[in-house]
């Protein structure tokens, strides 16, 4: 299970009117049938986007992200005429591992609400662009394109999304998004690291010495 995020170069909006947003999401659709993809939550957010992926196989991942959005840069190129004139996404995307179990719903919590807390809508289930928009109010063939969850969905799921994020549960996956870290228990996210080769995320960020004043006298 992995979040994944990008954004629009120097926080470039990416979407500006609904039909942006709708194009995008036919493309998501359209990728998903040639690079097989469980999606699972995603919040579309005016520059930038969030979803939460469960990959079967090695590599899915990284070629259901890379098709999306090599074919999302093409066509907003096309649309504007911008076609060669510089990127539109900040770099490759950012993602780390999560744990399937409470870690899974916090994530996908944190994804669902996104629209709610930067305060662009009145209840996280009225944003058109997100997965809980699709599972509240959705019709048959727009909740398809949603994946069944590794946990039971909790009944009151809405009403879950809707109440305030514990700020240290917030600030904790903002963190591992910074670093690429794994969000889990502990001995999880141990164990993950290593098998992915992710130690370094684990390590402390590196600060600069501190200088004293007298080394500063003397330059």
């Amino acid at each position: 299970m992995f979040h994944v995020l990008n954004r629009g170069v120097g926080r470039m909006r990416l979407f500006e009117k609904d039909g942006d947003y709708e194009a995008f999401e036919r493309i998501v659709e359209e990728t998903r049938e040639s690079r097989p993809m469980r999606i699972c939550a995603y919040c579309l957010m005016p520059n930038h986007w969030h979803f939460v992926l469960w990959p079967e196989q090695d590599g899915e991942l990284a070629a259901f992200l890379q098709r999306l959005t090599i074919t999302h840069v093409r066509r907003w190129q096309e649309h504007r005429g911008q076609v060669g004139l510089g990127h539109v996404y900040q770099g490759r995307y950012k993602s780390f591992p999560v744990e399937t179990d409470e870690y899974f719903y916090q994530v996908a919590r944190y994804v669902e609400r996104n629209a709610l807390r930067a305060d662009l809508v009145a209840s996280a289930e009225a944003w058109r662009w997100s997965s809980l928009w699709r599972r509240v109010h959705g019709s048959a063939e727009q909740r398809a394109l949603l994946s069944r969850w590794p946990v039971p969905q909790p009944r009151n799921w809405k009403s879950l999304v809707n109440q305030p994020q514990h700020e240290g549960e917030v600030e904790a996956i903002r963190r591992c998004l910074r670093r690429g870290q794994p969000y889990g228990s502990q001995v999880w996210v141990a164990s993950t690291a290593s098998q992915l080769g992710l130690e370094s995320t684990l390590r402390a960020p590196h600060r600069p010495r501190k200088v004293l004043q007298s080394e500063t006298a003397e330059t």
